[in-house]
């Protein structure tokens, strides 16, 4: 399984008042069978059931706040 990680710093709060980081879709595959970890202060790694959005080519992880983390996908 491949993975992409993402800080805090990369999401962007969107008009509803949760955040958001994108991904392009080739970049974690098609988007399907993903999963949203996020980074615990000791350095290991927790399963989020966040919502996933997609809209045309982009695949957007919303959460109530920004935290790092990282989403693991098949190649």
């Amino acid at each position: 399984m491949a993975h992409q990680n993402f800080k805090k710093e990369d999401f962007v709060q969107d008009p509803s008042g949760d955040y958001r980081v994108e991904f392009r879709e080739g970049n974690i595959g098609e988007g399907s069978d993903l999963i949203v970890e996020r980074k615990k202060e000791d350095g290991d790694y927790e399963v989020l059931s966040a919502e996933i959005k997609r809209h045309n080519k982009s695949i957007f992880v919303c959460w109530s706040e920004p935290f790092d983390g990282r989403v693991i996908f098949d190649e």
